[in-house]
This record gives C-alpha cells, sequence and structure tokens, in this order.
C-alpha cells in the first residue's frame, strides 16, 4: 500500500490506464479472432473483407498510438492479408 498521497493517485492512475489499456487490446484480439472464425466457417468473401478491414484499421491505430508496438501492428496487418488473399483463392 503506498505511503504518500501521490503515490495512492498514482496507484488510482495506473490502475484506470492499465484497464484502458486491457480492453482495447482485448477488443483487438476479438477482431482478429471474428475474421479467422469467418475464414474458418467458409464465410463469403464480402464478409471476410469487412473483419479485415476492421481489425486492421483497429491495428493501424492501436499502433500509432503506442498501445502496441508498431511493428507488431505491421506484422500482423501482414498475416491478416496473407490469410485473406489465400482466402480468396482458395475459392
Amino acid at each position: 500500500m503506498p505511503l504518500h498521497k501521490s503515490a495512492e493517485k498514482r496507484l488510482r492512475q495506473s490502475d484506470r490506464k492499465n484497464a484502458r489499456n486491457r480492453a482495447r487490446k482485448k477488443e483487438l484480439k476479438v477482431l482478429v479472432k471474428n475474421m479467422q472464425k469467418l475464414v474458418d466457417a467458409g464465410a463469403p468473401k464480402p464478409e471476410v473483407e469487412v473483419a479485415y478491414r476492421s481489425a486492421v484499421q483497429k491495428l493501424d491505430r492501436l499502433g500509432i498510438k503506442n498501445y502496441i508496438h508498431a511493428n507488431k501492428a505491421s506484422r500482423k496487418k501482414s498475416q491478416l492479408a496473407r490469410i485473406l488473399n489465400e482466402y480468396g483463392k482458395a475459392e
């Protein structure tokens, strides 16, 4: 437990920021998993493209604002694009 008033405030702030960061990362994971589920289920390509666009949009936003590393965002976008392109060829 913090002993100083300023340390108590920092603890409260860090708890709020930690919750916000976890929520954003969780939202990203959900978007990526949704796209993967659509691909696995054999959904129509336009539906998969919509899921891809929303995941990429979230990746860009989180990468720019440093919630995740920019290189990680770029790598994930590349992986999702590869999945989307292979999905188009499979049909």
